[in-house]
């Protein structure tokens, strides 16, 4: 098969839009992006963060060795194919001119490939019997088929025209009866027997009717499964639901044990691989006499040995399933100005004045770093319909590899953020009181009833999230809003990591969490300005709280928002709109979902008992 360039995409791109699975919407293109076997090491840089390498293997295995940074082709080389694999999709074409439908297979339609000008890649219908002279360019068909289960196909043509499978193979036509481009106004028309049928038959209701069931394929790793019991779902070409990027992310925590330990994490790439002593010894004399590493040269081999052990040590010590309990333990630990190295510098400073009775602590991130690793993906249903952790069913997790993978792409970004630790006392006052354990249950039926209208086999796997989770992330959603006005990074930038870990039942509640996390990271290495930092200063950040709670507590939307419910309407959230507390799908870990403005302060809602409802009185 002929390997062509076709385009470009940025790195974050690959990880949240266009990842493995995905379709990237070229001009003349419709391009899938394939699996990692089929992809190339060259290019790539591992990146160490072992914390999260644990919590990946957990999930794909033990076999995962490292995380690659995805593959950046040489500037001096501008020929060279290195890049991330693809294949078109959809496979069958449509003529513009004579409206002829036909798969790329069929030969009928020849790519035309221009040297040096990939954006002018495409496929013609040199045969055209409307356009003889100049062979019109053929365009990808906008309509495909998938479940969700992960599966992805072609859409069905012949056998949704015949209203079966047939054995006829007349040529098939794509006619539209109007200008509009609606499904209404598109006919699947068949040359020789004569049978037309309109698209809108393949939508809604009549689509589970007149569609096949699943056939199991994964065209990304050009295999099917054995079985599927989906029933096939029509979706337009570049529909938001047919692909979700499931990422596992994690900060990079140091530690304060000492400067030895700071360079050896920083060099973890290249010393991880030394089991023993001697093989740290001759690791080194390479690694010195190449004239790297010099920092290291100071110590004895025997103390870099000993440290290196303690860490892996400590390491392995961590529940790998649960991220976010050492950042957390990390950022309360603070009371002091800490600075390690170039990706950890936090310094406390006094909660706002008019909520010191609610925020226990609010720490300046003023670096960070985070690691995030692309584990696999979705379609139709997105990951925060499960859970804020990625924590995904294995039958509705589409695969990277047809083969367990031995390595996963994966993206270094650093940044700065503010941290607020909310008062454990005050926050599990309002959870007893007796109006917030009666909306608690309302909260639970929303939920289940919102699972049954997707997948009734889910009702007992997805557990509903806590109330104390609602209003941390209500809380969040409010902040980055106002925060976008004047952080000087817009709204997609800020991205939000809740901490809502419920107490278990022991006295000390110890392991309690209530905190948010609003941070903003980039790709290159020196990370951000300073700007959202600069916002989280005691009087700074009392008045945009102030101005946050006063911004919603009217929405243009009122009173419907307010007075919102989630009774049968698809939706799971309650006093929240996108003129209110919706963010962008890059900023929100569970999709705008679980969001509710009466838990923050008084609105306008027409129901008493929601004035009742607000934390921030």
């Amino acid at each position: 098969m002929n390997k062509y360039p076709v385009g470009e995409l940025r790195p974050s791109q690959i990880m949240f839009s266009y990842g493995i699975g995905a379709i990237a919407d070229l001009p003349n293109l419709a391009a899938l992006v394939m699996g990692l076997d089929e992809w190339r090491q060259e290019g790539t840089v591992e990146i160490a963060e072992e914390r999260l390498l644990l919590a990946v293997q957990k999930q794909l295995g033990q076999q995962v060795q490292k995380l690659l940074s995805l593959p950046i082709p040489p500037e001096e080389n501008n020929d060279s194919l290195l890049g991330v694999p693809v294949a078109p999709f959809p496979t069958w074409m449509v003529c513009p001119r004579c409206k002829l439908l036909a798969p790329v297979s069929s030969e009928i339609f020849q790519l035309n490939n221009r040297r040096n000008r990939s954006s002018e890649l495409h496929y013609h219908h040199p045969n055209c019997p409307k356009s003889r002279k100049y062979p019109p360019k053929v365009i990808p068909v906008r309509f495909m088929v998938a479940c969700e289960k992960g599966h992805l196909d072609d859409f069905p043509w012949r056998y949704f025209v015949h209203g079966g499978t047939s054995d006829c193979n007349g040529s098939l036509r794509l006619l539209e009866t109007n200008v509009s481009g609606s499904v209404t106004d598109i006919l699947v028309c068949c040359d020789e027997c004569g049978a037309k049928r309109p698209l809108a038959q393949a939508f809604g209701i009549p689509g589970k009717q007149n569609m096949p069931k699943c056939r199991g394929r994964h065209p990304h790793l050009r295999s099917f499964d054995d079985d599927c019991n989906q029933q096939m779902k029509t979706l337009l070409l570049g529909a938001s639901n047919s692909w979700f990027s499931l990422n596992l992310s994690a900060l990079s925590i140091p530690t304060t044990a000492g400067k030895l330990e700071e360079l050896i994490r920083e060099n973890w790439v290249a010393l991880k691989n030394a089991q023993t002593l001697d093989n740290l010894e001759l690791l080194l004399q390479t690694l010195f006499s190449m004239g790297q590493l010099q920092s290291l040269m100071k110590y004895p081999s025997a103390e870099i040995w000993a440290t290196l052990e303690k860490i892996r040590q400590n390491t392995s010590e961590n529940d790998p399933s649960n991220l976010k309990d050492p950042e957390w333990q990390a950022f309360i630990a603070v009371e002091q100005e800490v600075n390690i190295g170039k990706d950890w510098h936090l310094v406390p400073t006094t909660p706002p004045p008019d909520f010191r009775d609610k925020l226990e602590k609010v720490i300046l991130v003023q670096k960070l770093r985070e690691v995030r690793a692309l584990m696999g993906f979705t379609r139709i249903q997105s990951p925060g319909d499960f859970s804020d952790t990625g924590d995904v069913p294995d039958d509705f997790k589409a695969r990277l590899s047809r083969q367990p993978p031995k390595w996963v792409p994966a993206m270094e970004v650093r940044g700065e953020g503010i941290f607020i630790q909310f008062n454990e006392t005050a926050l599990q006052t309002w959870e007893q009181q007796p109006l917030i354990r009666k909306h608690y249950n309302k909260v639970k039926q929303a939920h289940k009833n919102w699972l049954n209208q997707r997948n009734p086999d889910l009702v007992d796997k997805i557990p509903c999230p806590s109330m104390r989770y609602l209003l941390l992330h209500s809380f969040a959603h409010a902040l980055m809003r106002q925060f976008a006005l004047e952080c000087g990074y817009n709204a997609a930038s800020l991205r939000e990591r809740i901490y809502a870990q419920m107490a278990t039942e022991t006295p000390e509640k110890k392991d309690a969490q209530a905190g948010v996390l609003i941070y903003t990271a980039a790709p290159d290495s020196e990370g951000t300005l300073g700007g959202l930092v600069y916002l989280g200063e005691s009087q700074r950040l009392n008045y945009h709280l102030n101005q946050a709670f006063e911004y919603i507590r009217i929405c243009a939307s009122d009173p419907l928002c307010s007075d919102h419910n989630p009774d049968g309407d698809g939706s799971i959230h309650w006093a929240a709109c996108h003129a209110c507390l919706f963010s962008p799908e890059t900023s929100c870990e569970r999709g705008n979902k679980y969001l509710d403005r009466t838990l923050l302060i008084p609105t306008l809602a027409q129901d008493l008992e929601k004035q009742k409802y607000a934390f921030f009185q």
